[in-house]
């Protein structure tokens, strides 16, 4: 029992020891800890300095000194998302039911749409935020999904169900980005004319009655209000104090209340009636036009054909025209051609006759001119040996001993080297004593060529 206590006592000052030594440790480990505050990305905080009352932004990642215990930080997305009749969000605030919008003929659908938003990165503005609303949360359901709600009820009172649902979610999805971004337009209601399209009626003898037409209904709308330069007026848009911006819109599908969906259920069910009934009327129509058509075809066919055979006949008769004509034209050139060579030959014969005449002319003139001067020479000739033979003959004594004296020179030069020899053998005879045949002549050869032989047998002893 003693020793019990006495470790309980030993216990109980390990205690306090380690209490008096461990307590400045933890405050000084809070008081680090509460100096110092740590920021993420894709957050905005807000410190609030609870002496001075003085508020100071942080929206980048980082470390920034605080009052310690004496100061709040209020942290803030700097994206937020908000999503209607989405049950898959990123947090708990996206998981709100559809919203509910009345058209401007009174029927009522639910439209599910997403809204993202961008928080300002000016601290001023971010102030002015954290002010009125305080925290996250509060700005998240007090301003972006009430005022997000409020803008996509009133872009719906501007359109009609039917108009809604049978295209015009695109426009729709325009006009509330915008005034969720611009400002909210101030509108009226009043009585207009809404253009749709539908299909012509079905008649028997009308031919458009499968294309759609242009109808006009007067319903009661909600418009914009314009300027003077025709430009929507807008309201004070609530989310440009605090400098948030609209991002992105995306509208899923939506869904028409029960009395709606079943008119357009009907007017699609109608559509398809006509649709069909248009389809059997075209189709008999079809029918009896391709019957009409078969038969015009036919009838076509038949005129084309006799047409046809007497086209041919009468471009029979043209080519056989064309020939007779081509053989009477091929005659008259060959007659014409023939006509022209005879008349060239003539002219060429009279060409050449003339030329021959020129030439003949000329030739009488030479000859004259050349008679002329033979006789002129002839008489010059003739007065020179008359002046040569009269000088001659006045001293003909001197002219003999000249003519003399040249033919003894002639004779000397010629005679000089002149050597006379004999023949050895003759064979002749007189006209009629002499060779007369072939034979005689070859037995003369013969018998001289004998005497030749002896003579040079007789030389070749000596």
């Amino acid at each position: 029992m003693q020793f019990d206590a006495n470790n309980k006592r030993q216990l109980l000052r390990k205690g306090l020891k380690a209490a008096v030594y461990g307590l400045p440790v933890l405050v000084v480990g809070l008081t680090i800890n509460s100096a110092f505050l740590m920021t993420d990305a894709g957050y905005t905080y807000v410190h609030q300095n609870n002496i001075t009352g003085q508020l100071d932004v942080f929206t980048e990642p980082g470390f920034h000194f605080r009052m310690p215990f004496l100061s709040k930080i209020t942290q803030y997305d700097q994206v937020i998302t908000v999503s209607f009749g989405n049950n898959t969000g990123e947090d708990f605030y996206q998981k709100l039911d559809s919203i509910q919008v009345r058209f401007a003929d009174t029927y009522i659908g639910k439209v599910p749409v997403t809204f993202r938003f961008k928080l300002s990165s000016d601290p001023e503005a971010v102030k002015k935020m954290h002010r009125e609303f305080r925290n996250n949360k509060n700005v998240i359901d007090a301003l972006l999904v009430k005022n997000a709600r409020n803008v996509t009820v009133i872009t719906a009172t501007q359109y009609t169900g039917e108009e809604f649902f049978q295209g015009g979610l695109n426009q729709f999805k325009s006009k509330l980005e915008d005034q969720l971004r611009e400002g909210i337009y101030l509108t009226e209601r009043k009585q207009v004319e809404v253009e749709e399209m539908d299909l012509a009626p079905i008649g028997i003898n009308q031919s458009n009655s499968h294309k759609l037409q242009k109808t006009q209904q007067l319903v009661w709308k909600t418009v914009p209000v314009t300027d003077d330069a025709g430009m929507p007026v807008r309201q004070y848009n609530p989310l440009q104090q605090y400098g948030i911006q609209v991002t992105q819109v995306t509208i899923g599908d939506p869904l028409p209340e029960k009395q709606l969906d079943q008119l357009l259920a009907d007017k699609k069910r109608l559509v398809a009636d006509r649709i069909r009934a248009i389809q059997e009327q075209e189709t008999s129509k079809a029918q009896a036009e391709t019957e009409q058509l078969r038969k015009e075809i036919q009838r076509t066919r038949e005129v084309q054909d006799a047409q046809r055979s007497k086209e041919l006949a009468i471009i029979a008769q043209q080519q056989a025209v064309a020939v007779a004509q081509q053989i009477a034209e091929r005659e008259i050139v060959e007659v014409e051609k023939t006509k022209r060579l005879a008349e060239v030959d003539k002219e060429k014969e009279l060409a050449i006759a003339q030329a021959n005449l020129s030439i003949q002319k000329a030739n009488a003139l030479s000859a004259e001119f050349e008679a002329k001067a033979i006789i002129a020479k002839g008489q010059a000739e003739a007065e020179v040996l008359k002046a040569k033979y009269a000088a001659l003959g006045a001293n003909r004594e001197v002219y003999l001993a000249e003519l003399h004296r040249d033919v003894a020179n002639v004779l000397y030069n010629n005679l000089k080297n002149f050597k006379v020899q004999m023949p050895e053998n003759y064979i002749g005879g007189g006209r009629e004593d002499g060779l007369k045949t072939n034979l005689d002549v070859l037995t003369a050869f013969g018998a001289l060529g004998v005497m030749d032989q002896a003579k040079n047998a007789q030389t070749n002893k000596k």
